[in-house]
């Protein structure tokens, strides 16, 4: 390891399961890279769902992640693992990371770092991994969404819904969103969305097929689960796929037709990111790379970052992702 690296650096952790008050900085001696990872110099931490679940004790890490939260960081590249090629010391990376995230110093494996986007800074960058790998792998590989098709998103606003919205409409698919304000279904047709359904004030299944004329949408992504998975069937068109990736509505449901999924022939699927093996994700950061990061590069897409918080104040960034007040992406900056 490079001499010029310090011996020790700073990471948050939880200190027990509960609220943002759980949270602690502490000191620990530096990580270093094995065979195919790089330690990145973390400048920015995205936050994400998950990182709260876990904090609330709902989402423990899978086998191979340490404790510590984070799941993408953007940074410069400190030091290469064994057998690495394709990086050199200094180069300017955004990262999936497994774990280990909130920290000054992060390991990624370097098959899932990919070059910060020209036009965006490196704290920008930051809010990139988790949101993009979670929704290319779900909507384009997954839910095979196609030119001239039609997308509905829940939770529009949201890191994973922004970026959805910007990714489907690329893709050159009909764009409708669901969000719980006027302002975030502002937000979201600002994005590019054709319309977005205040759920708390209209029935969204009867708006899409309003909107389809009749005819309802060919992939949904879902965040909701079980309250929404009868109106998500009646929004489906003829062949339609249903795609769901986390289960804030609940996972058991009481009298479910499922007569729809046979009479209009549809495909119910999901998955998880944080424990899928590391070639899965090095296939879904070589997708990003190819379909995705042109679009980074030239500004067609970017993420939204609605506000960056310094390592100290973590657990107001933390409540802020519980209020769901945001629009787009919440950061973390360790000031280096």
């Amino acid at each position: 390891m490079p001499e010029s690296l310090p011996d020790t650096m700073r990471q948050l952790r939880y200190d027990g399961a509960g609220g943002p008050e759980v949270i602690a900085l502490e000191t620990v001696p530096l990580p270093q890279a094995g065979p195919g990872q790089v330690l990145i110099e973390v400048v920015a931490a995205g936050i994400n769902r998950p990182d709260v679940m876990q904090r609330l004790g709902k989402y423990p890490p899978p086998k191979g992640a340490t404790e510590v939260p984070g799941l993408e960081v953007s940074g410069r590249v400190a030091a290469l693992g064994e057998g690495v090629s394709g990086f050199s010391l200094g180069d300017e990376v955004c990262a999936l990371v497994i774990s280990g995230g909130y920290a000054e110093f992060a390991v990624a494996e370097a098959a899932h770092c990919l070059p910060r986007p020209k036009p965006l800074s490196l704290v920008e960058a930051g809010g990139i991994p988790e949101t993009f790998f979670t929704v290319y792998s779900n909507v384009i590989q997954r839910g095979r969404l196609g030119s001239g098709e039609s997308f509905l998103v829940h939770g529009g606003s949201s890191g994973i819904g922004s970026t959805a919205i910007q990714i489907a409409r690329a893709q050159g698919a009909r764009v409708f969103a669901t969000a719980g304000s006027a302002e975030k279904c502002r937000f979201c047709e600002e994005l590019g969305a054709e319309a977005a359904i205040n759920y708390r004030e209209a029935d969204f299944a009867e708006e899409i097929q309003r909107l389809t004329d009749g005819k309802g949408v060919d992939v949904i992504l879902d965040m909701i689960g079980a309250s929404y998975l009868q109106k998500n069937l009646a929004s489906l068109a003829v062949e339609g796929r249903l795609v769901m990736i986390a289960l804030m509505g609940g996972y058991k449901v009481d009298g479910l037709n499922i007569t729809p999924v046979m009479l209009k022939r549809l495909t119910f699927t999901g998955s998880t990111l944080r424990p899928r093996p590391k070639a899965d994700k090095a296939e879904i950061a070589a997708g990003l790379a190819r379909d995705v990061w042109p679009r980074l590069d030239d500004g067609t897409i970017r993420p939204v970052i609605h506000a960056t918080f310094p390592f100290e104040e973590a657990a107001k960034a933390h409540a802020l992702m519980e209020s769901s007040a945001h629009l787009g992406k919440i950061l973390l900056l360790t000031g280096r």
